[in-house]
């Protein structure tokens, strides 16, 4: 009778590919489009569109840059859709 050998040889889990170096998802023209709006803010000089509110809060100022940045053409990803 021959005995079947069984292989010591462990199978290894299968290796996860390296990730692909992501890219920025905003471009530097829309970095200094927001910098420049929050230092409107904290200025106290950034109005909101139509009723000419001053601008109190980070993320509406943030959301200023970012708009004009799009306006003018820079690197922005496009609106969530509500």
């Amino acid at each position: 009778m021959a005995a079947a050998k069984k292989s010591t040889k462990r199978k290894s889990a299968p290796r996860k590919s390296a990730k692909k170096a992501s890219s920025r998802k905003y471009g530097k023209a829309a970095g200094k489009s927001v910098e420049r709006e929050m230092k409107a803010m904290k200025r106290g000089t950034l109005k909101s569109g139509r009723s000419g509110k001053k601008v109190t809060s980070r993320k509406q100022a943030i959301a200023i840059g970012l708009s004009e940045a799009r306006r003018s053409g820079a690197k922005v990803p496009r609106k969530k859709a509500a």
